[in-house]
């Protein structure tokens, strides 16, 4: 299985848009789609609290599942059970179940009410995905594990250490799901269990199969420890920075033929065997963190990684179909560049990114900084008490206001084609981030100088 991991816990792309992706991941080799909804399932009862104001409604979650099928995608959700749970603890109804009082990112096991909220959650998730016969419960990254005052309790009750008390938590979740939903299988990340001993997960693996992102000794362990399958995840984006706007395409092929090597010693560890890959796409870091690489251009990365499973390398094949496919005539790995005009769903946005990262802050900086006149005649001690010699300052005015609207009206154009693809939300937030700082300097010189 080759799983395209769609992360929604920031810029969440409309449904119109997954219209015109779907078909594009089937056709360079994926079969699955992992997606991590957080507050983008639309909630209900009880749990609505967690809706974002532009949360998917029930029929894009069933749109989404017809557009999976049709195009032969396995859908497999992804539910954070134990760490990542930022979007229910930052509420104060769900405060009382941190773990540390302070940190909204982790449960605490051992509160009555962790249990049944998440039965609640994985209830209203699985209700509306009754085809899939895959569930992911993350389970990664729980940090501050133990240092609750009800953790330290039950350890030092137990004599039991934090690794025992992480897979107690995670065989409940999954005795739930098996008393419930008969047959499906569970995924979960596995950097929490490399930590644990090859005795306690041998109790696990009747439940588990872990996605392991590392090779070597942790494969060993699995299957010392029982396990028959185990998955892989690489990433096509959102792993190079949290604050990362362009995916590096060298980073990444490389990575995938890193875990091609991997797979090809895997039969050395039999009967472990390799079930699948998931890609991921990581779109924030967490669910405070910034926006990292926007999935319009991160998606000659993603056809690069599949085309290179797909062919078992990075071979001429792979990179004519990449081409062939995407519509673009060449492409510069190690500078990240695609030439040609791209004919897949947000080559727009792909291109005007670009412009973006290329030249806004350079161009900017460069009026700004170079122009003898503006330091020497537009100070920002002129600015702050209004006054200076028209002369002067009109042997830059013209550059500077047309340098102006000529970034206006670019962002005008991105603004709209972002819009098509995402949530205001989303528009405003990338904007702000990627955009303003430079720009709002302009816009400041440009305010004062008229």
């Amino acid at each position: 299985m080759r799983l395209v991991h769609l992360d929604l816990k920031g810029a969440a792309p409309r449904v119109s848009y997954l219209e015109q992706v779907f078909p594009l991941l089937s056709q360079l080799g994926a079969n699955g789609i992992l997606i991590e909804y957080e507050d983008m399932f639309p909630f209900k009862g009880e749990l609505e609290i967690l809706r974002s104001p532009y949360a998917y409604s029930e029929e894009d979650i069933e749109r989404i599942q017809q557009l999976a099928e049709l195009h032969r995608l396995d859908v497999v959700p992804l539910v954070q059970t134990f760490g990542h749970v930022e979007f229910i603890l930052k509420h104060e109804k769900y405060q009382h179940l941190r773990e540390v009082e302070r940190f909204p990112n982790s449960f605490n096991p051992h509160a009555p009410d962790t249990l049944a909220l998440l039965q609640s959650i994985l209830a209203q998730v699985m209700e509306k995905h009754r085809h899939s016969t895959w569930l992911h419960i993350g389970a990664d990254e729980v940090f501050h594990l133990g240092e609750g005052m009800d953790s330290k309790n039950w350890m030092s009750l137990n004599k039991a250490d934090p690794g025992s008390m992480y897979l107690q938590h995670v065989q409940e979740v999954l005795s739930f799901l098996s008393r419930h939903y008969w047959g499906l299988r569970v995924l979960m990340w596995d950097d929490m269990l490399r930590k644990i001993s090859v005795g306690a997960l041998r109790g696990a693996v009747a439940l588990v199969a872990p996605s392991c992102p590392t090779a070597g000794p942790f494969l060993t362990k699995y299957a010392e420890s029982g396990f028959e399958a185990v998955w892989f995840a690489s990433a096509f984006k959102g792993t190079t920075g949290p604050a990362q706007t362009w995916p590096p395409l060298s980073y990444h092929l490389k990575n995938h033929l890193s875990w091609l090597k991997v797979m090809e010693a895997l039969p050395g560890l039999a009967p472990l065997r390799l079930q699948g890959i998931v890609l991921t796409g990581w779109q924030r870091y967490d669910h405070y963190s910034v926006l990292c690489e926007l999935l319009p251009v991160s998606i000659p990365s993603l056809a690069i990684c599949l085309q290179t499973l797909v062919n078992g390398g990075f071979t001429e094949e792979a990179k004519r179909k990449v081409l062939d496919t995407l519509g673009f005539q060449s492409m510069q790995l190690e500078q990240s560049t695609c030439e040609g005009r791209g004919a897949f769903p947000g080559a727009e946005i792909y291109h005007l990114v670009e412009q973006v990262n290329s030249h806004l802050k350079e161009s900017i900086l460069k009026a700004l900084e170079e122009e003898s006149a503006i330091k020497g005649w537009f100070s920002p001690y002129h600015r702050k008490h209004q006054f200076g010699n028209p002369r002067n300052m009109e042997s830059f005015g013209s550059k500077v206001l047309k340098l102006h609207e000529d970034w206006e009206s670019f962002i005008r154009e991105l603004r709209a084609h972002l819009e098509r693809v995402y949530f205001p939300d989303t528009v405003e937030e990338w904007l702000e981030e990627n955009i303003n700082p430079s720009l709002d300097q302009l816009r400041d010189l440009v305010r004062d100088y008229q």
